[in-house]
């Protein structure tokens, strides 16, 4: 190399070095000096029609190591605006990511929470923020809430990070937030809420009601008193709807509304149901109060394939008197065209007549859309606080199937469907509003093959005097000439009446979307979103105040839907206060229950906490699968952060949400002895595994396959507008001369029965945006990766099952898994494997909440 070359090269490896230096000195003057900055982007949705809030948004971060020793909070940073907003659209929400550079001070740290401001005049949807301070560790937000201009709240938006703390363990600057974060849900308890108002309350049920449309529209307050009591729901501050029309803006705080694309599925779900109603082509659904005249005549209201075009038709101009114009034009982008037709349930798709048989009316009590009445009969005969039946020995002790009546009872092989006692009291004043009541006893044996045989049905009925003893009461027997058996399948519609009022109102209803509330609020207000066991239980209170709040607007209220068909009518909420009395948090965990009922034996040594009386119990059995592997992960989430009891006992929050459910949110309940203390591991294991299975499992498996059975009126009627007959009557020559008439008339009458039918197939849709058990929305909802290995584990557990669900739903020796019906048990099928959900009626699949 000559000495001009080798000079140039020394040259250039000298101005490398100084370029280095000078990278290496600005490098340092980010982290160390005036140029240190935390890199981050924000998510936000709203809708397409709307301009993001882009610079109108800014943004500043709280420090989780330096506190500010004039706020004792950690240090904050200056404000940043949100820029380079990249967009994209997906069905009617449009998603932007705006890009975000804080300037911090040297030692800043670690962000540990953020503030945001809206500055611009629409609310919008803060999916996330990423955070990436220089050490290049990513910190996440998982927000999903919703922020609303500063104009209205005067405040801007406190978001934590994804880390999860106990009280005690919070980082020093983050504590004040913590503490006044909590504050400001809990609000003052005064005034009327408005839309932005994030505030947690409670409040009894007193807008059930609507007196100023007449007396008969007149309910008692549920709640508050030792004759009625019930759980507390949100306080909205506002006065109940009194005109009478649906009403889709009742306060629940923002974060726990429903999506507007949700809400827009849920409003043209309702629509497709009720088209029948609205559109004047639907000539085979008259409006009037007639009977149905043949079960072809029935057959009719159902199809496949006969759709109308919605737009331009009387359905929207219908619609648009009770929805927003936002909502409106999301409801008709979704639905273009409606059935006119229900689609057909599933009972009847195999065979339109399985469900008459008595095999098939046994195994519904097991595997139907409410297998959680029926017990073993321990003592004969069956006694109730009132009364003692009047079914004897002798009625049923020729029909055991060789077995002694002895032998029967003692190998537990009786058991009873018990809807007698608590209606007594309502029979009479039901009556008088028109309809036909019975109270109802039901027994059946256990054959070998482990099927339900209807043994007898005691009713009783209304009498000419106003108390107890003034009742009627007839037993039916099995029996197979046509007459006696006629008059058996009437019995057998008023059970089947009894059970779906009692499905609806307790099973469904009470047990949890009531009972649930109180536990979502007493969360929000004293759990910090920092805790992990706020994070544990956020899924599984997903929309269910909103979805609360509308039932509270058309389902439950005077002259809502429950009242118009279920034959409890009127006092169909004041029923459901009377059997609130013998609610216990405690009995609601599976194994508990199972066992209450004789349907199980206790059993310590086994992880699951019960030993099945006999396998073919759909429910019983997948239900304490699902319940192990709940109990396991629950179990594995609060080994990871409380050491022992004491970490429990000292853990405030904890102490001070368990303190406010009883004595608040289930106030009425709060002398009860069988609470827990809430001072060892064990017990919050415990009461969060019973709450998540509450939330999750038992409730889909008492709501999602609404349609496949009382989607057909015969199957399980919803009230009876006659008595069965007794011999020498007017009535009973009527039954005579043509009993399938006369079972016909029986029914509900097309109105109610189309109204009904409409209701299973609302509720028992999956909307698009449903997330499963086993499932998160998304993978950072937790910067814990202990957490994260635990969470795959359950997911992986409840894929299993899966496989284990379908194998026994093909075992021929199961045969409770199918019935004559030929529809098999999926109720309790987690459907954790769904990466794209499906909506629409699937009766399967565990939704992590009570979101419908």
């Amino acid at each position: 190399m000559d000495s001009h070359h080798h000079l140039c090269y020394k040259m250039q490896e000298c101005f490398n070095a100084i370029r280095n230096k000078i990278s290496d000195c600005n490098s340092l003057q980010d982290r160390h000096g005036s140029r240190y900055l935390i890199n981050g982007k924000v998510v936000i949705e709203h809708s397409p029609g709307l301009s993001g809030p882009g610079k109108s948004a800014t943004v500043q971060v709280y420090s989780s190591t330096v506190i500010d020793p004039n706020t004792r909070k950690g240090k904050l940073s200056g404000k940043a605006c949100l820029k380079k907003g990249k967009s994209s659209k997906k069905d009617s929400t449009k998603t932007t990511v705006y890009k975000i550079k804080l300037h911090v001070e040297p030692g800043f740290g670690n962000p540990g929470a953020f503030l945001i401001e809206n500055n611009h005049k629409h609310r919008f949807f803060l999916q996330s923020a990423t955070l990436v301070p220089p050490e290049n560790n990513v910190i996440h937000f998982d927000c999903r809430s919703w922020v609303y201009p500063i104009k209205d709240t005067n405040t801007s938006r406190l978001f934590f990070s994804n880390t999860c703390y106990l009280p005690s363990k919070s980082p020093a600057c983050l504590v004040e937030l913590r503490k006044e974060e909590l504050e400001s849900l809990r609000g003052d308890g005064t005034g009327e809420r408005k839309e932005w108002d994030r505030i947690y309350d409670y409040d009894v049920y007193d807008d059930l009601g609507n007196p100023e449309k007449g007396p008969d529209h007149v309910r008692p307050v549920l709640g508050g008193s030792r004759s009625r009591p019930y759980p507390r729901r949100g306080r909205t501050g506002r006065p109940a709807t009194k005109n009478g029309t649906i009403s889709l803006d009742t306060y629940v705080p923002p974060d726990e509304r429903c999506s507007p694309k949700k809400l827009s599925e849920f409003i043209a779900n309702a629509i497709q149901a009720t088209a029948h109603f609205l559109l004047p082509e639907a000539k085979s659904l008259p409006r009037d109060s007639s009977s149905f005249e043949s079960f072809g005549d029935i057959r009719d209201l159902y199809s496949n394939n006969r759709r109308q075009a919605m737009r331009g038709t009387s359905v929207t101009e219908k619609v648009k008197k009770f929805v927003p114009a936002q909502l409106f034009k999301d409801v008709t982008h979704v639905i273009e065209e409606v059935d006119i037709k229900f689609p057909l349930p599933q009972i009847i798709r195999a065979n339109q007549f399985a469900w008459k048989l008595d095999e098939e009316f046994g195994r519904q009590m097991l595997a139907g859309t409410n297998p959680t009445r029926i017990h073993c009969l321990r003592e004969f005969p069956p006694r109730g606080t009132l009364t003692e039946s009047y079914i004897e020995q002798s009625d049923i002790e020729h029909n055991l199937d060789g077995l002694s009546f002895e032998q029967a009872m003692k190998q537990w092989r009786i058991y009873v469907l018990d809807h007698h006692d608590y209606l007594l009291p309502f029979l009479r004043k039901m009556y008088s509003e028109g309809v036909c009541p019975c109270a109802s006893r039901t027994l059946l044996f256990l054959r070998n093959d482990a099927t339900l045989k209807p043994l007898a049905i005691e009713l009783t009925y209304p009498g000419s005097s106003n108390n107890v003893a003034g009742m009627k009461t007839m037993v039916f027997l099995p029996e197979k000439e046509d007459i006696p058996q006629a008059l058996w399948q009437l019995a057998k519609a008023h059970v089947a009446a009894n059970d779906s009022a009692y499905h609806q109102l307790i099973s469904h209803w009470l047990h949890t979307h009531a009972v649930v509330e109180p536990f979502i609020i007493a969360t929000r207000r004293q759990l910090s979103v920092m805790h992990p066991i706020h994070r544990l239980l956020d899924p599984h209170f997903k929309d269910t105040m909103h979805i609360n709040a509308l039932a509270r607007t058309v389902l439950i209220n005077a002259g809502g839907i429950l009242e118009k068909t279920l034959f409890t009518g009127k006092f169909s909420m004041e029923l459901s206060s009377e059997l609130y009395k013998q609610w216990r948090f405690d009995e609601q965990a599976l194994p508990s229950d199972l066992i209450k009922r004789c349907m199980a034996l206790e059993e310590s040594e086994n992880p699951r906490g019960a030993h099945m009386l006999f396998q073919d119990y759909p429910y019983g059995l997948d239900g304490l699968d699902i319940w192990l592997a709940i109990q396991t992960w629950v179990g594995d989430f609060c080994d990871i952060f409380y050491e022992d009891d004491a970490s429990v006992k000292s853990d405030t929050e904890i102490q001070a949400w368990w303190l406010e459910i009883r004595n608040v949110g289930h106030g009425d309940k709060r002398k009860e002895k069988w609470w827990c203390q809430m001072t060892t591991k064990a017990d919050l294991k415990r009461t969060l595994t019973t709450l998540v299975w509450i939330a999750s499992a038992l409730h889909a498996s008492v709501n999602f396959g609404q349609y496949s059975y009382a989607g057909y009126p015969p199957n399980r009627p919803s009230r009876c507008r006659k008595f069965v007959p007794e011999e020498g009557t007017m009535e009973f020559a009527e039954f005579l001369k043509d009993p399938d008439k006369y079972f016909l008339n029986m029914l509900p009458d097309r109105f109610e029965a189309s109204l009904g039918i409409a209701l299973m197939e609302v509720l028992s849709r999956h909307t698009s945006e449903e997330v499963y058990l086993g499932q998160r929305a998304t993978s950072e909802w937790i910067d814990n990766e202990q957490v994260k290995q635990r969470f795959e584990k359950f997911n992986k557990s409840l894929r299993e099952m899966e496989k284990q669900i379908m194998e026994r739903n093909g075992d021929p020796e199961l045969m409770n898994r199918r019935g004559p019906a030929k529809v098999p048990y999926k109720l309790l099928y987690p459907d954790a494997t769904k990466v794209e959900t499906s909506a629409g009626i699937t009766a399967k699949g565990i939704p992590h909440s009570i979101s419908i």
